[in-house]
């Protein structure tokens, strides 16, 4: 018989790999901007280079332990959660059953999902990989919530989609989060316009001639990141 693996398990492991030093570098990574999306956080000091060999070490953990995860204040058990998450999701042994509790319990816990690389670490397959042949309402939900968090799953989440050659998703998402003002969104559309553009340069270059004058700066600036240094600069100097 497998031995059912427990959330306590995991942190206490994680905990044992911890330490003072580390603490101040993984800070980093948390963006506690002082919203109500970066409350109740803790850092123990585990680099996330260790974060995911030991995830992957506890890749059966069941999804109801998963959930005890991510309630937990401690951001590297919450990393911990969501990289066990993606390691699932990715397998091809996961039954179709698991990925859809797998992608409930990402949706219906985004509250604990509170930074830009739990989001990227889990959207892609958990959510992106779940909707790949399925209605993709969800994300255009997420795309006009208030949680800059799930913004940033809206469109993270088209990776999959990309994978796929499909690019009408990330286009019209990130259209709809043109005037999106938190930097880290702002990033991850941009970036992913870039991703879609290496699929299909000429869907890029309208969607470009359409929005670049009122787009972000931020955004346009990872969306222009690949193009010829003219084209990029004639797209630049077109923002106001």
């Amino acid at each position: 018989m497998t031995e059912y693996i427990t959330a306590t398990q995991f942190a206490k492991a994680l905990k044992r790999l911890s330490a003072p030093a580390e603490i101040e570098k993984v800070s980093r990574f948390f963006k506690a901007d002082a919203n109500v999306y970066a409350r109740d956080n803790k850092i123990m000091g585990v680099g996330i280079g260790k974060v995911f060999p030991l995830a992957k070490q506890f890749m059966a953990t069941p999804p109801a332990e998963i959930e005890k995860l991510l309630e937990s204040p401690f951001y590297e058990v919450r990393m911990g959660a969501v990289s066990i998450m993606d390691f699932q999701a990715r397998a091809k042994s996961t039954s179709p059953p698991l990925k859809k509790t797998l992608y409930d319990l990402y949706i219906g816990r985004h509250d604990r999902i509170n930074n830009w690389d739990l989001v990227d670490r889990a959207a892609p397959h958990v959510v992106g990989g779940y909707l790949i042949d399925k209605p993709r309402d969800i994300l255009y939900k997420l795309a006009r919530s208030k949680n800059p968090w799930e913004r940033r799953t809206a469109i993270v989440s088209t990776y999959y989609f990309l994978r796929a050659n499909e690019v009408a998703d990330t286009f019209r998402i990130a259209e709809r989060l043109l005037d999106d003002d938190h930097d880290l969104v702002q990033k991850a559309t941009g970036s992913w316009l870039r991703e879609a553009g290496k699929k299909d340069s000429s869907r890029l270059l309208h969607f470009l001639d359409t929005h670049a004058a009122r787009m972000p700066r931020t955004t346009l600036r990872y969306a222009v990141e690949h193009l010829q240094p003219a084209l990029r600069g004639r797209y630049m100097f077109a923002k106001k």
